[in-house]
């Protein structure tokens, strides 16, 4: 039975770790130039909707590594651009390739194209959830950290699609999380509300980003006005001026927090040049495993099928 990728909630606890062994390993293989062509003669179709720099390249270079072959398409590129139903482009496009990587708006979009495709559609980012991103960055901090027991995140900011991805993994592996977002800007309530009543406490929203990095192994920052929000940002920096991530925030964490952030950075908004170029802040390191978690990921689900 194909498996898709549109949300953390997709995924059991034991896969998501199981998955991000399997990434921790192929890394290790890439650099030893031991790593499987598992996608020799497989052909994976992303489509973009939005624009990207990480999502995309990691995607079509973890394709060009595995050994098959990436084809990517923007709306202009296809007759989505022309209103053509998604249902339809998912029954087509299963005939041709292997897998649907999709970045877009709505997250019904990658709903409907999952339900209409046989083949696996992975969600490259919606408006609603990022997945792919939260399983990089929890292989970021299992690097870093050496384990995701007993671990506290301290989300500082917009609650925004990433922080709503954060509140599905914390869900499901059962680490502590802290919002610190300011009033109004919470994550999605349909989500949080239930979250914070299953969560049995360790999901808290809290409006003091020094209480919520209290304690915390990990500070986690994006930017204020996400895609398709500019026209707030005005607005939005004088509510977020108290969320910043700069040295004095972080002195009130422990010292061994790191911080991690998903790129782009606006240095001197949601996060200082002091704190993102200090060594706490492997932010390089955490984009570059966007590759090897989407390595993972493809092969599982369509290169050997194995966890």
């Amino acid at each position: 039975m194909k498996r898709d990728l549109l949300s953390v909630r997709d995924l059991l606890a034991e896969e998501i770790s199981a998955l991000i062994g399997k990434a921790v390993k192929m890394k290790a293989e890439l650099a030893a130039g031991t790593l499987p062509k598992s996608l020799a003669g497989k052909i994976v179709g992303l489509i973009f909707l939005k624009p990207s720099t990480r999502t995309r390249i990691s995607f079509e270079a973890a394709v060009f590594r595995l050994g098959g072959h990436p084809i990517f398409m923007t709306g202009q590129d296809t007759q989505i651009s022309r209103h053509e139903p998604l249902a339809d482009m998912a029954r087509v496009l299963e005939r041709y390739i292997d897998a649907v990587v999709v970045r877009t708006f709505a997250h019904s979009d990658v709903e409907e194209l999952a339900k209409f495709a046989s083949v696996p559609v992975i969600n490259a980012l919606t408006d609603h959830s990022h997945p792919c991103q939260v399983l990089a960055d929890l292989m970021t901090i299992r690097e870093k950290r050496g384990t995701l027991e007993n671990l506290t995140v301290a989300w500082v900011g917009d609650g925004n699609n990433v922080a709503n991805s954060w509140i599905n993994a914390a869900l499901r592996l059962g680490f502590s999380l802290n919002l610190a977002c300011p009033p109004g800007y919470e994550p999605d309530r349909e989500l949080l509300d239930p979250a914070l009543l299953k969560s049995n406490g360790k999901i808290r929203l809290i409006a003091d980003p020094d209480e919520a990095v209290a304690g915390a192994d990990v500070l986690y920052a994006d930017v204020w006005a996400s895609m398709g929000r500019e026209d707030e940002a005005k607005v939005r920096m004088e509510a977020f001026q108290p969320y910043q991530i700069n040295s004095r925030l972080l002195s009130c964490a422990p010292p061994h927090a790191i911080v991690l952030h998903c790129l782009p950075a606006h240095r001197g908004e949601e996060i200082t040049s002091e704190v993102i170029e200090s060594a706490r802040a492997p932010v390089f390191d955490q984009a570059e495993n966007r590759l090897h978690l989407q390595m993972a990921l493809l092969d599982w689900l369509i290169g050997s099928r194995e966890l």
